[in-house]
């Protein structure tokens, strides 16, 4: 269970009015502790800890209650840095360790608390994620299991494959919020630069580095062909891969293990079905939530430069002094110009702009009937010669399979070139022996297994000419008749 007796209430440091400086200290702590500049070797201190606390306070805002006014109630950023600590502690974020041998204490975050933190850090939007490779580390994982054999790589695979659908969804759900944020900027009235800049800023330094190679260069329709292409690979490996491979996985990951079911192919089955989705569902998706946002940022520019442009217009004016008014001075003034407006105003016609166009001719439509006459006898031959031509040449799979098991009545394998030839329809049935191989849908009991005999090509009456292949008879790998 997560809500155990040390975490009962994990949650609750981020539900007061000072959530937005927890949030910003545990960012900054986790900066500290896991980021690019991190002491790896050095743990902190409470006086560190102190210390990184309270340059978060100096930069987080205090948010307001519903209806309420912000009272001091700390004396400094130290006093609230070590009301936070505290609190973080109580709460399960932060553990504080000691050390045996120097009994010096340190003040690392739990591993629940690194694991929520992660995410709180990542939402910071100046940061650039190549989220766009798991695509491409997809299909290299399974490129190095298929060379080397090592299931490792196979379950990177799954999880990276697991990943291209997330970042879909982060990215649209993105998009949607920078969407939203335009049009508060347009509610507030924001300056035109303002908005400009940001929707600008976001395609340098968002779309350019990441959304774009994922709509071109790393597209999941680009490498969905080739990361197939690997699986079938691996599908057809030598049974003692496979199942080397089956009993590692099985060993490694037992909570992957079904009833009755293939590890291995379950894997695989589902890596193919989420680059199928993400390949026809989400990328769509994306490509249609860019289109909005794109659009709304285009409309609401437009809108934010007209408004920018019409300041001096005496119709705006003359509408922001009516809002400054009361509601009777805005009615009086409002009548004032309606009785001006009144007046009654006569417009004639340009004769020079009246035009008449030539008036068009309807389509005449023939609805005449006609008797059809009767066909001339030799087009009739015709006719009849060509349909019993039509039906002399055609050879179906039934007409194939019937010719093939009177052929083996007394027995399940026959030669080529022992096939006996008694009508036209038997030789057409042997020239086109080869295509039993396909025919394997009417019995689900038996299946026809061709081979070539890897012998010297004969000739008889028919045939100049032809390779000797044995057709045979066999059952299906777990049919009713076999067990």
């Amino acid at each position: 269970m997560f809500f155990t007796e040390q975490r009962h209430q994990f949650f609750k440091p981020l539900t007061t009015k000072y959530r937005e400086q927890v949030v910003e200290c545990l960012c900054l702590l986790h900066q500290r502790l896991y980021g690019a500049a991190a002491e790896y070797g050095q743990s902190l201190s409470r006086e560190q800890v102190i210390d990184i606390f309270e340059e978060a306070l100096a930069r987080a805002p205090l948010l307001e209650a519903d209806g309420e006014e912000i009272e001091p109630r700390f004396k400094s950023n130290r006093e609230q840095a070590n009301w936070i600590l505290k609190l973080l502690l109580d709460y399960g974020w932060i553990e504080r360790k000691v050390d045996t041998a120097t009994l010096q204490t340190t003040y690392p975050l739990t591993r629940a608390g690194r694991l929520f933190a992660l995410p709180l850090e990542e939402m910071d939007r100046r940061r650039v994620r190549t989220r766009h490779r798991n695509t491409r580390n997809t299909l290299n994982s399974l490129e190095a299991f298929t060379s080397r054999g090592e299931v490792h790589d196979l379950l990177d695979a799954l999880e990276y494959s697991e990943r291209i659908i997330a970042d879909f969804t982060d990215v649209i759900s993105e998009l949607e919020e920078r969407k939203r944020d335009l049009v508060k900027q347009v509610e507030s009235q924001l300056l035109v630069q303002q908005a400009t800049d940001q929707f600008f800023e976001f395609m340098e330094k968002r779309f350019q580095p990441d959304l774009s190679i994922r709509l071109s260069a790393d597209s999941v329709e680009k490498h969905r062909d080739r990361i197939s292409q690997v699986i079938q690979k691996i599908r057809r490996k030598d049974k003692s891969f496979l199942r080397e491979s089956e009993q590692r996985l099985r060993a490694m990951a037992p909570e992957l293990v079904m009833a009755n079911q293939s590890v291995l192919w379950n894997i695989l089955d589902t890596i193919e079905l989420r680059m199928r989705n993400a390949s026809d569902i989400m990328l769509p998706a994306l490509r249609i939530a860019l289109q909005s946002f794109t659009k709304r940022a285009d409309i609401i520019i437009r809108q934010l430069s007209y408004i920018s442009a019409s300041r001096d217009d005496a119709a705006l004016r003359a509408c922001d002094y009516l809002v400054s008014l009361d509601e009777n001075q805005r009615n009086t003034c409002l009548d004032q110009v309606g009785e001006r407006m009144a007046a009654v105003t006569v417009a004639l016609i340009d004769p020079a702009q009246v035009k008449l166009s030539p008036r068009r001719q309807p389509a005449r439509v023939d609805s005449g009937v006609q008797e059809q006459g009767a066909l001339d006898p030799d087009a009739q031959k015709e006719i009849l010669i060509q349909a019993l031509l039509d039906q002399a040449f055609v050879l179906n799979n039934q007409s194939l399979t019937d010719y093939i098991q009177k052929v083996l009545m007394d027995g399940r394998r026959v030669s080529s070139r022992d096939l006996p030839i008694r009508e036209a329809r038997d030789l057409l049935a042997a020239a086109h022996i080869i295509e039993l191989g396909a025919i394997n849908h009417l019995s689900s009991d038996f299946e026809f297994h061709v081979t070539f005999a890897k012998k010297e090509p004969f000739a008889n009456e028919y045939f100049a000419q032809a390779d000797d292949f044995v057709i045979e008879l066999r059952e299906k790998a777990g049919s009713s008749a076999n067990a």
